[in-house]
């Protein structure tokens, strides 16, 4: 197996289900001018995200790490009309980029992008009384315990939240790792193995993004 074959694996699935679409596309090129890089969702991966947002019914949506504003474009689409979501991103130039591509997509009056470090916007959100039923967390990998904490404050029984990026090629089963992306996955891991406000499950995936994968986790109401 190897990465050659899992692109076209994943090429040949976004062919056949996940149609071009012209936004999403201009996101991506408009991303890649911007020389941001490269690790946003795959498009089956954003559609995946659109349907499982869409599968709870979820009327608000919260996302740590924006990037080109990609996924949070495959999330808002899933939103009802009166829906809303609230991205974080740290990096000026990523949140400009964003902006840009969400308002060619026609999104901006569903879509704010709260620039910042997530662990300083966070506490300001719940003070504004935010409640969210998906909480997508893609941001950097050593404070995802705390973004995770987070999450749990601001979601209610039937939330989902979803962490992407737990495999790391493979090294998060590796406990002599050095790296610091690697560590705080196992971290989070360590964090919440005995979580009992949460179902929870983690999955490996390959594909044009390489081998990962992503926990998701459903708030409990008992």
């Amino acid at each position: 197996m190897s990465q050659e074959l899992w692109t076209a694996v994943d090429d040949y699935l976004v062919e056949n289900l996940v149609p071009s679409d012209d936004a999403l596309d201009a996101a991506l090129r408009a991303s890649d001018e911007a020389k941001l890089r490269a690790i946003q969702v795959a498009p089956n991966q954003g559609k995946l995200l659109a349907i499982l947002a869409q599968s709870i019914g979820a009327r608000s949506i919260l996302e740590i790490g924006t990037l080109g504003g990609y996924s949070t474009i495959w999330l808002a689409r899933a939103l009802p009309p009166d829906g809303k979501l609230i991205t974080l991103e740290i990096d000026p130039k990523h949140a400009a980029v964003a902006e840009k591509n969400i308002a060619y997509a026609g999104l901006s009056e569903v879509i704010d992008i709260r620039l910042g470090r997530a662990l300083e916007t966070l506490p300001k959100i719940a003070e504004e009384g935010h409640t969210f039923d998906l909480v997508f967390i893609d941001a950097d990998k050593a404070s995802t315990t705390e973004y995770f904490q987070w999450a749990l404050k601001l979601t209610r029984p039937g939330s989902l939240i979803i962490v992407d990026n737990i495999v790391r090629s493979g090294a998060v089963s590796d406990p002599n790792s050095t790296d610091d992306n690697v560590q705080g996955i196992q971290r989070f891991m360590a964090s919440v193995k005995d979580e009992m406000r949460v179902s929870i499950t983690g999955l490996q995936t390959v594909g044009s993004k390489g081998y990962d994968g992503f926990v998701i986790a459903l708030v409990r109401g008992d």
